[in-house]
């Protein structure tokens, strides 16, 4: 039974990084530096080859996939999204210091205002890779990219990834990931995947 290879890449910087803000669906474009950094670590290192390239519809996402995987177009996938921040998108802690809801998010006591709880987003991403996964080995697709967030990569590999480590763990810089190996026989037994190398391979 074959194996089937699955490329998590988080996408480069974009407008905004660096400030400290909570940048989730905002859509903003890369910034000119994120931009450079993606087109040189493509031309260092290369990355690995996919059959298919999938990304989250937002353009820090969709516009590094043009840089990495020129040779595919990728498709948008609306569940590989960063989590949705409500209120508090695109602001900074030091803006909402003194603000007594966000101290409760911080404090894992309540969702963002008009945004999405980490249990609901937990789900969202699950769900969507798993059809992703379920999807490959159906159709014989050996290879699949997936330029999303740091956030998504973090919990794909918190919920299934061998080996086990909380999601802190998983975080990678910008344009940076990893391989994934996922085995039928492995994933219709317990729904997990092994951590096959870093990307790029440097």
């Amino acid at each position: 039974m074959k194996s089937y290879k699955i490329h998590l890449i988080r996408n480069a910087a974009c407008e905004g990084a660096g400030e400290g803000r909570y940048i989730g669906v905002t859509d903003f474009s890369l910034s000119e530096e994120g931009r450079a950094e993606a087109g040189q670590m493509a031309a260092d290192y290369g990355y690995p080859y996919a059959d298919t390239v999938f990304t989250s519809p937002l353009k820090r996402c969709t516009e590094t996939a043009e840089i990495l995987y020129p040779y595919k177009k990728a498709v948008g996938i609306d569940g590989l999204r960063e989590c949705n921040f409500g209120i508090f998108e695109n602001k900074t802690a030091d803006e909402m210091k003194d603000n007594e809801v966000f101290a409760g998010w911080i404090a894992g006591k309540n969702p963002p205002p008009d945004g999405e709880s980490s249990p609901e987003f937990g789900k969202r991403i699950c769900e969507t890779f798993e059809k992703i996964a379920e999807g490959m080995m159906k159709s014989g697709v050996k290879e699949t990219a997936i330029i999303t967030h740091g956030g998504v990569i973090s919990i794909i590999l918190a919920a299934y990834g061998i080996p086990q480590a909380p999601m802190h763990e998983w975080m990678c810089p910008d344009c940076c990931g990893y391989t994934i190996l996922l085995d039928p026989a492995m994933w219709m037994r317990s729904k997990k995947v092994e951590v096959f190398e870093q990307i790029p391979n440097m």
